[in-house]
């Protein structure tokens, strides 16, 4: 089999990659055979403008590709030409769309294919259908997916192929960060991210649940695309879209933290806020499609990864409710009939204890991370004293998609063209 990698080019770059089957396994490449055993890959990447998809096919050995330096998409694409992973097994395609630079040439230089992107996409859920329609009849085993400022660890595909050929038909990578001490808020996501990792993801593998898909990094196979009736997202967070999709057609979403990718974080709070009010629209958009049919699903045969989605889709009702309640103890104190100024203290007393808790959790949380994760830098520390803050903010932002929601996909502008430092350290 061989795996396929698309490359897109919204605002954020996305690899897909595809594979076909082994003997003894189900799907229209079961009578093929890959070098090794391995399964075969395809990868799309996404940038603002072109994606691109990289895809094997059958047993013809693939062209002879070369690592190219300068280009816009340079260190990613290195990145995925450099796998421990045998290159005839996996292809690359760019998937152009809405792209204002050279994407798809610099592309076609590094010797990938590039599928143009012939209708109108206002998101990569969108993309990604588009490069799944236009690859289904390649019989790939697997799609990696990834964004174009990304960087993947050389062990990415290897990983992935192992945990394919555990059972995994669905798995979700680690996310590190390439950047966490550009800034304050570059630091938040990279902590935010590694507590995804290692309290969420790896929380949820130890207890037999599925992982998160969590929008780059992650593996799906062909057969569950087909179970599923192809790319079939609709709302603006995809990647919880497909996670849900997975859950309801009772397939695991696999967590493989050796298959390690660099995502590039926001460096400025507008960019922050633009992008997590996306993230908040796109999960009330999913609870509205998939809460009544997982909770039917729960009805008639309760399942722990059903109670686990449910309760990822409620999070900003969660979030709603915890503001309403603080508001509300404030208020019942403020109004007990004491004199104003006892009944004004009440009030902020009230406020700044929820506050205070939250900031005392929050940078615990994030030393306890920083310390499990062995991310402990110095760069971290105004980063970790923010924390709080960071997550606190989250709340006008859920508050506000409740009555005015994102639809459309928003450019998210990277303008850090860096390799992450453990990945200077390989010398690519």
């Amino acid at each position: 089999g061989k795996l396929s990698f698309p490359l897109c080019g919204q605002s954020a770059c996305t690899d897909l990659s595809e594979s076909g089957n082994h003997p003894g396994q189900d799907g229209p490449g079961a009578d093929r055979r890959a070098v090794g055993g391995d399964l075969s890959v395809g990868r799309i990447l996404s940038a603002d403008g072109p994606d691109v998809l990289a895809q094997a096919h059958g047993l013809r050995p693939a062209p002879r590709r070369h690592p190219v330096r300068g280009a816009d998409r340079g260190p990613l694409i290195n990145s995925l030409l450099e796998q421990e992973y045998p290159a005839e097994l996996y292809d690359i395609y760019v998937i152009p769309n809405n792209c204002t630079d050279n994407t798809a040439l610099a592309a076609r230089q590094f010797g990938a294919e590039v599928l143009e992107c012939t209708v109108p996409v206002r998101s990569k859920g969108e993309v990604l259908r588009f490069a799944e329609e236009q690859l289904s009849g390649r019989h790939y085993d697997a799609f990696c997916v990834f964004d174009a400022d990304n960087v993947v660890d050389r062990c990415f595909l290897k990983e992935m192929n192992n945990a394919y050929r555990a059972g995994a038909r669905a798995a979700q990578g680690y996310r590190d960060s390439k950047n966490p001490y550009d800034s304050a808020i570059s630091g938040c996501y990279s902590i935010y991210y590694w507590m995804m990792d290692r309290f969420h993801n790896q929380g949820k593998a130890g207890l037999g649940l599925s992982a998160m898909i969590n929008g780059t990094g992650f593996m799906v196979a062909a057969s569950t695309l087909k179970k599923l009736g192809g790319w079939r997202t609709e709302t603006i967070s995809e990647d919880l879209e497909m996670t849900a999709q997975c859950v309801l057609a009772d397939v695991q979403v696999a967590w493989v933290p050796l298959a390690v990718t660099y995502d590039e974080q926001p460096l400025t709070y507008r960019e922050s806020v633009k992008q997590r009010r996306r993230w908040s629209s796109g999960t009330i958009q999913v609870a509205r499609q998939y809460l009544p049919r997982t909770g039917r699903q729960m009805t008639a045969a309760p399942r722990g990864a059903l109670l686990d989605i449910g309760m990822t889709m409620l999070i900003p009702a969660y979030q709603l409710v915890a503001v309403v309640n603080t508001l509300a103890a404030a208020a019942a104190a403020g109004l007990s009939g004491r004199p104003f100024t006892f009944a004004a203290g009440a009030f902020c007393g009230a406020i700044l204890l929820n506050v205070g808790l939250t900031a005392v959790f929050a940078t615990l949380s994030g030393a306890l991370v920083l310390t499990v994760e062995r991310k402990w830098d110095r760069r971290l520390w105004k980063s970790l004293l923010v924390y709080w803050l960071f997550l606190l903010s989250w709340l006008p932002i859920t508050i506000g998609s409740f009555f005015k929601q994102t639809t459309v996909w928003e450019e998210i502008r990277h303008t850090r063209n860096v390799l992450p430092e453990p990945v200077l350290a390989r010398k690519w």
